[in-house]
């Protein structure tokens, strides 16, 4: 497949997930009451919205991010996990009363160990997804920038 239509597919895909992320972010808040711990439902919401955002403005600039096709695929997907992982993991630590990583929005709680696990693999390694994604999206712009600028 040619490389733009890889990119514009990426892009596609990038806000549709985006406002799906979005939607479940909304559908979280409407629940947030019922929540083990609401305040960390709350953050739940807000992330969802937030990533959901950040999915659509990715597939917004995807076709200025100007990387290899290997590394282009490797961020598209690392910015789908880094995002969907923030909001999940931070939705599981609502559930379950969990949040031992958390200590200002779970105010002290810790729940169950399974729990607490899910929770901490998502927190650090969607801050690692999402520290990597963020690098290579700068590259990426960078170097499109560059390329135009040669070309003016």
């Amino acid at each position: 497949m040619e490389t733009k239509t890889i990119v514009k597919n990426q892009a596609d895909r990038l806000i549709f997930l985006g406002v799906m992320l979005f939607l479940l972010g909304l559908i979280v808040g409407l629940i947030v009451p019922v929540l083990a711990n609401p305040r960390m439902g709350l953050s739940s919401h807000i992330e969802g919205v937030m990533n959901g955002m950040l999915l659509i403005i990715f597939g917004l600039i995807w076709n200025r991010v100007k990387l290899p096709s290997k590394w282009l695929a490797i961020t598209f997907w690392m910015a789908i996990y880094g995002t969907f992982a923030n909001w999940f993991g931070i939705l599981i630590a609502a559930i379950f009363n969990a949040g031992k990583m958390l200590t200002v929005a779970a105010k002290g709680q810790e729940g169950h160990p399974v729990a607490e696990a899910v929770v901490t693999f998502s927190l650090v390694t969607l801050t690692l997804a999402m520290m990597f994604v963020s690098v290579a999206i700068l590259i990426g712009l960078a170097r499109g920038n560059k390329s135009k600028n040669a070309e003016s």
